[in-house]
């Protein structure tokens, strides 16, 4: 399969640059893969949708400050975006790291982002990522609570004082994010309240969690002409023994298992056998999913609009399949819904 067959055209003030007022505002589109309908409704609507027994499995990784500003020994500006721990020197966490300078980086290069907090660049990698350590006097992970700003997609446009940063860091994070190690949100979460979850478990639906840590592989365009040739990059799961059973269970028993969002539906699928049976564990998962996989545990999908030509667009398309996805695509655009992190939701069926 080629590539461009996954493209669509997305005027730019489409793309959400801020949340919606309150989270289940958000517009939903509903999508019904066998009657091949689309029906537009609020978030907050889904509860009509949701019936008794289902099983709801969302990804409860919570995200890290992850972009520091700084200034290197000539005084010139340096922005550094986490990805994740790659090891220890000294006590000291290294990472790696993306690096956007106006001039070129000699290394090692020394970078102050606060008083408290500082980093040494050491080397670039040969995947245009870095790895840096960083070094404070205090506790590391409250001093990068301290520095450190909310992730955003490079679509969103923020100013490097971050004026949004507060906003940014209730909304840019689910209510139930509670695993510390992401660097982008599993943004189809995004949308549901407390009150809403709990509406849907009093209809005797039921919420499992799972974790994935959502790293670089998020960022990764895919670069190869083809489908088939692009390979993801490994990002780190979990699940717990009582998740495995629940879904196990729900499996067997021929009740839907809905999940919330494309990295829920990673871990389900890597971690579920064609048998139905899901395993508890932990490690890292590469799976790459796209039109012709089979989906061994999901049987509904909540989801955000997603890029063009990217891996997220091309699980969708697996799940619901490419034409009925561009149609709905299509739709949105021509019924003004907004797009990307901030953006609408999007409930296959």
């Amino acid at each position: 399969m080629n590539l461009s067959d996954f493209d669509y055209d997305l005027p730019k003030h489409l793309i959400a640059q801020t949340p919606a007022q309150q989270r289940d505002a958000s517009r939903l589109m509903v999508l019904d893969r066998r009657r091949k309908t689309i029906y537009h409704t609020r978030f907050s609507d889904i509860i009509s949708f949701i019936r008794s027994g289902d099983l709801l499995v969302a990804n409860d990784t919570r995200v890290i400050p992850a972009r520091l500003y700084g200034k290197k020994k000539t005084g010139g500006w340096i922005e550094v975006f986490l990805l994740g721990v790659v090891g220890t020197q000294a006590g000291m966490p290294v990472w790696e790291c993306l690096v956007k300078s106006r001039r070129p980086v000699t290394i090692p290069a020394t970078i102050t982002f606060t008083d408290e907090l500082f980093g040494l660049l050491l080397e670039r990698t040969g995947n245009n990522t870095w790895i840096i350590q960083l070094h404070c006097a205090g506790d590391i992970h409250q001093a990068l609570e301290r520095a450190g700003r909310t992730p955003l997609p490079p679509y969103i446009r923020r100013s490097r004082e971050g004026t949004d940063d507060a906003n940014d860091r209730a909304r840019y994070q689910t209510v139930y994010a509670r695993t510390s190690g992401s660097v982008a949100g599993p943004t189809a979460g995004f949308h549901f309240t407390p009150e809403l979850m709990d509406t849907i478990s009093a209809q005797g639906a039921r919420f499992a969690f799972v974790t994935l840590h959502v790293g670089y592989g998020t960022f990764q365009p895919i670069r190869t002409e083809t489908v088939e040739a692009h390979t993801m990059h490994a990002e780190y799961y979990q699940v717990c023994a009582e998740t495995a059973k629940q879904v196990t269970q729900a499996l067997a028993e021929k009740r839907r298992v809905i999940a919330v969002g494309t990295t829920a539906t990673r871990v389900l699928e890597t971690c579920t056998t064609p048998e139905g049976i899901m395993s508890p564990g932990e490690g890292l998962t590469d799976l790459y999913i796209y039109p012709g996989y089979t989906f061994k545990a999901v049987s509904a999908l909540i989801t955000n609009f997603h890029l063009p030509r990217s891996s997220l667009l091309l699980l969708v398309a697996a799940f619901a399949g490419r034409d009925f996805i561009l149609q709905a695509y299509a739709e949105a655009v021509k019924e003004q819904y907004r797009f990307y992190s901030y953006g609408d939701a999007m409930l296959i069926l």
